[in-house]
């Protein structure tokens, strides 16, 4: 007999949490609410949870049954929404106290932070700069709440506008997919800030400001260690690096989101990829004659290291390059063909190319030390596709020729002996990006490099974006253990980044992520395709075959180039 009769509607709903813990409350209780019910007294602090699949602010009403799993400030997607809040917090802070500045939010700092500063009056002194730290922590205290309200494309632009912001309008009208937008308030200010935010001020109590050249950082914690502030450094080689890579905005007249698409909606474009290129390529020339003018011992090994997809391939093959204009005969060799056979990996319970354990250290170090001692050696190669090493070329050195080493544990001391790498020069390629949403809100260096590998990695590796997706997280714990510890290690650096790319990654990327189906990947597949939306798409037709750009969508001329031939490096 039927089980089924008629019922009153339900006045309430349940959340129920991975434990296996249910919890009641009345129909439209907040998801925070729920949480805090569940976790009254977490040591790491919640920042959203993922509600039947999708990922969802605590501020979103439970209208049904639903399973949630939180996402706490240790999590990657806890510690961006943590992070875009203090951001939305500190502009918030800044127009009321200071409303003729404009402030920038500029790059990442390694020890957790960013830097910012201000344009349209003097940088903000130490005083006025402890007043502002002084105001947000009164916020965080009283807890202001931090709405969501959506609004139309028109009213956003019309606010936007009044508020001398037309780039942000147009771009907002740009991206936005059904005609609303989701602005956020706290008191008087409003603002989108591309992503979804903490419901209250009172969630963001770790963060500090530290003056630093002519701005300030606002530090706040690495997801490791949530709830506290690294102590502040010195980074003044990256920050060289950022400072290079300003000047090279502003001398291309693109800064955000609106000025790339402003570039290919005019045709500017063009002009903006040839002299991104050219400026990368002045760059490789100013490294190779600072290598030239090395005492020979000290050139005779290059060690060139970058975490994934940085581009150091086809960057020391472009260093190889410069060099023999030098006058010096280089040879490029990729610590990735000394990687363990997968078998062999497997055996020793390595699950990804990230940990240093993955490379065949002593077969590394003896054809390091055979090569620098004018001995001849057959080189492996590694098949990503079928996990095997291969033959490589046959190579011997003579005394006037050198070496160029690349790969992610380049700079680790424990890659060579001693007596093979302490007389190398250091290099380190990282695609530092500083081109922004708009001023305040960054698009991320990982997010960069991530698109770039899942592009590469479908066109050349067989993986789809899925498995890509899967090893990341893998990646991303071996470059914080294995290669970002070691940066300041490197005697010069190079940015790889391209302000255009993103444009031209956009295209490429977005049938991949489309096809992402796995429930837990699919959120993370999500927020790179809503990012990549505000940025036109554009072919890049016009791309040199050297660039850096190509070592990943493909068309280069580099991959297959190895510039010394085996005759005149074998017998002499």
């Amino acid at each position: 007999m039927t089980q089924v009769r008629l019922a009153e509607p339900r006045r309430t709903v349940q959340a129920l949490f991975p434990d296996g813990r249910a919890f009641e409350g009345p129909l439209g209780t907040t998801l925070e609410a729920f949480v805090r019910a569940a976790y009254p007294d977490p040591t790491v602090p919640p920042m959203a949870a993922i509600v039947d699949g999708e990922l969802r602010e605590l501020a979103m009403p439970v209208r049904r049954d639903v399973e949630v799993k939180p996402i706490f400030l240790t999590d990657s997607d806890g510690i961006r929404i943590y992070t875009r809040s203090l951001s939305f917090l500190l502009t918030a802070c800044v127009a009321e106290l200071f409303p003729d500045a404009k402030l920038i939010i500029d790059h990442s700092v390694p020890f957790g932070g960013y830097y910012c500063r201000v344009t349209g009056r003097p940088p903000l002194t130490p005083q006025e700069l402890e007043h502002l730290e002084g105001r947000m922590r009164r916020l965080v205290q009283e807890d202001r709440p931090i709405l969501r309200e959506q609004v139309s494309i028109e009213e956003a632009r019309a606010w936007f506008d009044a508020q001398g912001k037309p780039h942000k309008a147009a771009l907002l009208s740009q991206g936005a997919e059904d005609g609303h937008l989701h602005l956020y308030r706290l008191g008087g200010f409003r603002d989108y800030f591309f992503g979804y935010m903490v419901p209250s001020t009172g969630y963001l109590p770790y963060f500090a400001l530290t003056p630093y050249h002519d701005g300030f950082i606002l530090r706040f914690p690495r997801r490791e260690r949530p709830t506290e502030l690294a102590p502040p450094e010195d980074y003044s080689a990256l920050w060289q690096v950022f400072v290079e890579y300003r000047e090279w905005l502003e001398l291309l007249g693109v800064y955000d989101a609106w000025t790339v698409n402003e570039a290919i909606r005019t045709g500017r474009i063009r002009e903006v990829i040839l002299v991104s290129e050219a400026l990368h390529e002045q760059r490789v020339v100013q490294i190779a004659r600072a290598i030239a003018e090395l005492p020979p011992e000290r050139r005779r090994l290059v060690l060139i290291a970058g975490p994934s997809s940085s581009g150091k391939t086809t960057f020391t093959k472009r260093l190889a390059v410069q060099l023999i204009a030098q006058g010096l005969r280089p040879y490029p060799v990729s610590l990735d063909d000394y990687f363990l056979p997968r078998e062999e990996m497997r055996r020793r319970g390595l699950t990804d190319f990230d940990d240093i354990s993955a490379l065949d250290l002593p077969l590394l170090a003896r054809h390091m030390q055979e090569l620098l001692s004018g001995k001849q050696v057959t080189l492996p190669r590694y098949n990503f596709r079928t996990g095997e090493r291969e033959q490589g070329p046959t190579l011997k050195l003579a005394r006037d020729e050198m070496l160029l080493a690349e790969g992610i544990h380049a700079l680790n001391p424990t890659l060579l002996p001693q007596a093979v790498g302490e007389h190398a020069f250091h290099i380190y390629v990282s695609a530092l990006t500083q081109l922004n949403l708009d001023s305040s809100v960054r698009l991320h260096t990982t997010d960069t490099r991530l698109l770039r590998r899942i592009v590469r990695d479908a066109a050349f590796r067989g993986y789809s974006a899925e498995d890509t997706l899967r090893l990341w997280p893998n990646v991303r714990r071996g470059e914080k253990r294995h290669i970002f510890p070691y940066q300041g290690k490197a005697d010069v650096m190079f940015n790889s980044a391209l302000v255009y790319e993103w444009a031209v990654l956009r295209p490429r990327a977005e049938p991949l992520l489309l096809q992402v189906r796995d429930r837990r990947l699919r959120i993370e597949a999500e927020r790179l395709l809503a990012t990549l939306r505000w940025i036109s798409p554009y072919e890049g037709k016009e791309i040199p075959a050297t660039s850096i750009l190509r070592e990943f969508i493909g068309g280069g001329i580099l991959r297959a180039y190895y510039p010394t031939p085996l005759e005149r490096s074998v017998g002499r």
